[in-house]
Formats: C-alpha cells, structure tokens, sequence
C-alpha cells in the first residue's frame, strides 16, 4: 500500500525537454589531455593540497586533504602526473580563480588499491569519518557534504528516510538514466544509509513522468528483497509523485511524501525525517562496498547540441572537451551549469566538470532568447500564486528594489529558494530571482562589514582593558615598592633612636659620647653602602666613551676614595 502523498503550495509545469538526452545510454567520458580539479568543490572549507608539480597519482589517490569536519576530501580523477598546483578559473558565474590541481593523464587509469569498508561492524561515526575522507557530497547539486547529513540528530534514529528521485528542473536527465541502469547500486546505499540513521523506512520518490526509472527501481527492489540477506529491504518502497516544478526540492518532497513541512532555519531531522539524491546514494554504494571515492559523476549535456546525451565524467574535464562529444551548433553562445530554472552561466567553456555539474546545458538566441524589457510591477500577484514557499515574492521585490532589506527580510526574504517558479509566471518579465539574490547578497555583505567592525572594536576594547590593566599593576608596584621603602626607614629610624636612647642613660662620660658619635657615623655609612649597592647606576655605559672620557672619571674616581681615606682618618683625631 503506497503512503498517502501530499500537496505543497504554487510549482508551475513548464516544458520539461528530456526526451532528447535519455535515447542514449549512459557514456564513459573519454580523458582529456589535461584535467584541473578545483580543491573546493562543496559547501565547507577548501581542502588543502597533498601533491606538488612531478607527483605521480593513481587514480582515487587523496590530493585534497579534508579541512576540518566540514569539507570532505579530494581526490584523483584518474592516474598520472600532476602538472601544476595553481589557480584556475572556476565553474562559476563570477570568473573568480581557485587553487586547482592540474593532471595530466597517462592514459592508464590505474586505480589505487580499494578495499570495501565493513559499516556493520564499524561505528556510525566511523562510518561517517571513511565517507568524508571519501569525499562524498550530494550530488543533486547542493554538494552539501554527505558525512554531515548522514545523522541522525539528538535523538539517533529517523522515523522516515527520504531517497529523492524527482529531478524535477528540465532538460536535466542524470539522475533519470542513472535510475534506469543502476538501479541496484543506488538501492544499496539506500541500505547503508537506512542502516547508518537508523531509519524505520525509505520512500523513494520519482515524478510520474518517469515511467522507465520507476519500473526499474521497483524490478530492482523487487529482487533485492527476494535475497535472503536483504531483509532490511521491506520497509523501503518506491513512490510515483505528481510532476510539478519544483517537487525536486527538499523541502517540497518531503511535504509531498510525509505532509510535514520544515520551517526555515530548522532542521529536518528534527522532525524525524532526513532528504538524499538518488546520486548520493549511488555514490555511498561504491565508497562503501567497492572502496571507490567519488572521482566522477553522471552530467547531462542538452540544449543545443545535435547529440544530447548523459556521461559518466571524471571530475575537472573541460566542459569543452564534453560538449565536442555532443556536437555543439554553430550558433551556440553560453554554457549554463544546471538547468534553465536555477541554472549558472559559465565564464568560458574551459572551466571543469565539478561534483555540482548535474548539467551541461548549451544555449544560443533561438533556445534562450533575450528576456524582454523589464515592465511595472502591476501587483497581480501570479508570482505569489506559483511561490512554493508560500512568499510574496511582489513585496520583496519591491524592497529588495529600494534597498530595504529589513523590510524585505519582514517578508522572509532567506525562505526562498530560488527556484524561480515566480519570474517565470510575471507578465512584466520582471527578473525577480535577480532581485532576491541582489538583496541577499548585499544583506550578507552588510553583516560580514558588521563582524569585522564588532571583532575591531572588540580588539580595541581589549587593549584599551590591557593598557589599564599594565598601569594599574605598574602603580601597585610602585606603591608596594614605596612602602617597602618607608618601613625600611621606619626600621633604620627606630634603630637609631634606640641607639640614641642608650647613649643617653649611659653616663655621660667623653669615651661614651665619642663611641656613640662613631657608631652612628658607621651606621650612615652601612646605610650609604647598601642604598649605593642597590642602586643600578643609568647611563655608564663604558663601552661607548672615548679614552678621554674614561681618564676622566678614573681621575674623579681615585679623588673620591682619596677623600674617604682621609675622612676614615680624620675622624678618630677629631675624637681625641
């Protein structure tokens, strides 16, 4: 018995384009003649290196290690030597380089020794561990590192894990052929990752307009659970949705499937229910039962070409390389990577495949035509119809356009997702998705401009606290050092009063009053000598004076100790 599905708000059907690049079977990508493989290719921090020009790399060889828990590792798509470690200009829209390791196949395509990883017996944090340094991302094209999503949250187990299949955005068809012809190693990472989140049960689903994907996930299922060792498959089922843009979202199938909607900033495993690509799954089955990192994926090259067709790419070909596969036309003006909904243009067709690269469409004036002018917004509110966010995409328009943007975050400006459902129903043709991201990133340049202005007051405030701190302690030893000194005096008084005290009950006799004269004299010249060996005499430096200057106050020295020696001698006479 199928679970009961669900509807979520708005979606549009556009014309979907698939037929074309599904006549084919999935191709092997020949190798270039040289492949650069960007180190950051997910959501996280960018790996650091782990080769230098000469290496020589086997194929699946570690080259990025992971930075962190964050960012999963990288490795090489085939054998070879490395050429260089340098920036390179990057699959995205804005042109910027980033630090690619450039390899230059030897055509072998040697693999490094793999070893399947016993996850039964392995803990499901070492399980997590092997599947980073493995570099697995989801590949529905978030490439949000899979290590972190295989969790089940506080309470360790999933009440339902979500296998999605919908791959809704048009032209796109990877996850499609992949479906139809490998179905069994996508169900059994299914199995590893039930088996990881402690699921209760997996609901595959899959747009009704893809009949053959579904009839060969459900024959693949069905033999699956006809294996006596596979009894952990009768609570997974393969589930027909309605085709709708945007189902392939998270969110929106998970509504469709379970009826739970996830607000913005939560979690959806803290509603007992978890979300991974077909892809994904296929790509945990052989890290985890073949011991094979993810070193390629399957990329749908569509638009207009004459042959659009699905490859199952090494990661850093030349998307170039791909498209000549396809025979490009001659009118051919752009690549977008991704599909037109929420799809990115690329700088130049020399950028590499990455692990985000579910599509390669190529467009041209006659595909994708320029987009009309730009009319008045006339407030009709079809966009806030087709939201399927349930946003009113109107209002942040109009204060993302004014530069409002708190107003525009009033109307929760970070819940879309810019599916771009709302730009494709407006009959002003107004650019909406533009105007979103515009805002957004504007929004977070501002708080990035308030962290760094915070972190600088506060380093101010420290050392503003820091030099208070340093006077007051220098104070304290000064005060400390003051009244050392007092009660030292105090002491040296006291002891000379004593002494004075006695020599005034003594009989007041000559020998009496001259042994007392002289023992106060000794006891300001014991005082004299131990303040003199106390003091650290300041600019006497003599390595710095001249011969003169050193005459000089030898001279000075030798009057001084003249002038003691006559006054030790002195003295007595003057008692007499």
């Amino acid at each position: 018995m199928l679970p009961k599905l669900f509807s979520f708000h708005g979606g549009i059907t556009p014309a979907y384009h698939k037929a074309a690049s599904t006549q084919l079977p999935i191709a092997a990508a020949p190798l270039s003649a040289e492949l650069l493989i960007p180190l950051h290719q997910s959501i996280g921090g960018a790996p650091q290196p782990l080769v230098k020009a000469g290496d020589k790399v086997l194929k699946g060889q570690r080259i990025g290690a992971a930075d962190g828990s964050h960012s999963p590792a990288i490795h090489a798509s085939t054998s070879g030597t490395v050429k260089a470690v340098e920036m390179h200009r990057m699959a995205h829209p804005s042109g910027l380089s980033i630090l690619c390791v450039v390899l230059t196949p030897d055509g072998e395509d040697r693999w490094i020794e793999r070893q399947p990883f016993d996850h039964h017996t392995a803990t499901a944090e070492a399980t997590r561990d092997y599947l980073r340094n493995a570099g697995v991302v989801g590949l529905g094209g978030a490439v949000f590192p899979s290590h972190l999503k295989v969790n089940p949250g506080k309470s360790g187990r999933l009440d339902t894990l979500i296998i999605n299949g919908a791959e809704c955005e048009p032209y796109i068809t990877c996850d499609d052929m992949q479906m139809r012809e490998r179905a069994d190693g996508i169900l059994q990472g299914v199995r590893i990752m039930r088996s990881v989140l402690n699921a209760d049960k997996v609901l595959i689903g899959i747009e009704d307009n893809k009949p053959e994907a579904i009839s060969a996930m459900q024959t693949a299922l069905t033999q699956l659970q006809q294996d006596r060792d596979a009894t952990d498959t009768a609570h997974i089922r393969i589930v027909p949705v309605p085709t709708r843009y945007p189902a392939g979202g998270a969110k929106q199938l998970i509504r469709v499937l379970t009826g739970i909607e996830v607000p913005h900033g939560k979690r959806s495993t803290d509603y007992g229910v978890q979300c991974f690509n077909t892809g994904t799954a296929h790509a945990i089955h052989e890290a985890i039962n073949l011991g094979q990192p993810l070193v390629s994926r399957i990329v749908t090259v569509a638009g207009n070409v004459a042959t659009p067709r699905n490859f199952d790419t090494p990661l850093g070909t030349p998307m170039r390389d791909l498209i000549a596969l396809c025979q490009p036309k001659p009118d051919s003006d752009r690549i977008i990577m991704g599909g037109p909904m929420m799809g990115v243009t690329m700088p130049g067709d020399e950028v590499p495949v990455v692990k985000a690269s579910n599509c390669i469409l190529v467009g041209s004036p006659a595909l994708f035509p320029p987009p009309p002018p730009e009319m008045p917004c006339i407030r009709c509110g079809e966009c806030a119809k087709a939201c399927p966010v349930d946003l009113q995409p109107f209002e942040m328009y109009w204060y993302s356009r004014a530069k409002l943007f708190g107003k525009a975050q009033e109307y929760h400006l970070f819940d879309c997702i810019e599916c771009g459902c709302c730009a494709y129903v407006c009959p002003s043709r107004i650019p909406l998705v533009d105007y979103f991201r515009f805002a957004k990133s504007e929004i977070w340049a501002r708080e990035r401009e308030k962290a760094a202005a915070d972190e600088a007051r506060e380093r101010y405030e420290f050392r503003l606290e820091r030099d208070e701190r340093e006077k007051q302690e220098k104070a304290d030893r000064l005060a400390a050092k003051a009244a050392a000194t007092r009660e030292k005096l105090a002491q040296d008084t006291a002891s000379a009063d004593a002494t004075a005290a006695t020599a005034a009950t003594a009989p007041a006799t000559p020998a009496a009053a001259d042994a007392s004269q002289q023992a106060l004299i000794a006891a300001a010249l014991a005082r004299a000598q131990q303040q003199k060996a106390q003091l650290t005499p300041q600019n006497t430096e003599t390595a710095t004076l001249s011969a003169a200057q050193r005459a000089q106050i030898d001279e000075i020295e030798a009057r001084r100790s003249q002038l003691r020696e006559m006054a030790k001698t002195t003295l007595p006479e003057q008692g007499d």
